[in-house]
């Protein structure tokens, strides 16, 4: 996140340690990144009542990021803070182009603009579209970026860094010299203003 976006937003980090009461005082979103792990990172990560207190803080006009793994953690069996939306591995979904949880250069189309983003087995956010607002999609037509009210979610990696790509060999080729860095400012400006 820093990379893509540390010149225009200040950082306050938190990890599975308590928080302190007044944490989410000054904070303006809860930005959840991708990660390499499994969903037992949640309960590791997000011991100590962080769960509630991200709830409570977004229930209280606060906004929620989740790129890849941040983005699975909205769901229902998680934060629960989505409404008739679900994210669900694209992997599995119907017409998906990879069957393959790998680093991939996924094809997506980002507000009409197709291009490749970096995934590693991200989500598609499914659901009655009437209840949220479509970003960007996969190639079978899912979800893959979208709004829904204060809550802003990322299937694949806008975030990703160079080093990302240059540690799969077939990967380097397709750096995106930090176009999609510019993309997730857009996107977490216009999720600052909702």
């Amino acid at each position: 996140f820093r990379s893509a976006l540390g010149d225009y937003y200040h950082f306050k980090i938190f990890t599975k340690h308590k928080l302190e009461k007044n944490f989410f005082h000054d904070v303006d979103i809860v930005a959840i990144p991708g990660g390499f792990g499994d969903a037992d990172s949640y309960d590791y990560l997000l011991k100590h009542g962080h769960a509630p207190r991200i709830r409570n803080f977004i229930a209280s006009g606060g906004r929620y990021l989740g790129i890849c793994m941040g983005a699975y953690w909205a769901d229902h069996n998680y934060l629960n803070i989505l409404d008739g939306v679900e994210a669900q591995q694209y992997l599995k979904r119907p017409g998906t182009d990879t069957r393959r949880p790998h680093a991939k250069n996924m094809p997506v189309n980002w507000q009409g603009n197709r291009m490749n983003m970096y995934w590693y087995d991200g989500c598609a956010l499914v659901g009655d579209r009437r209840r949220f607002t479509t970003v960007a999609t996969y190639a079978n037509g899912d979800a893959m970026a979208i709004y829904q009210n204060r809550i802003g979610l990322i299937g694949c990696h806008p975030e990703s860094e160079k080093h990302w790509y240059d540690a799969y060999s077939w990967m380097r080729k397709h750096w995106h010299h930090r176009q999609h860095h510019e993309l997730l400012l857009d996107f977490v400006n216009d999720l600052m203003h909702r």
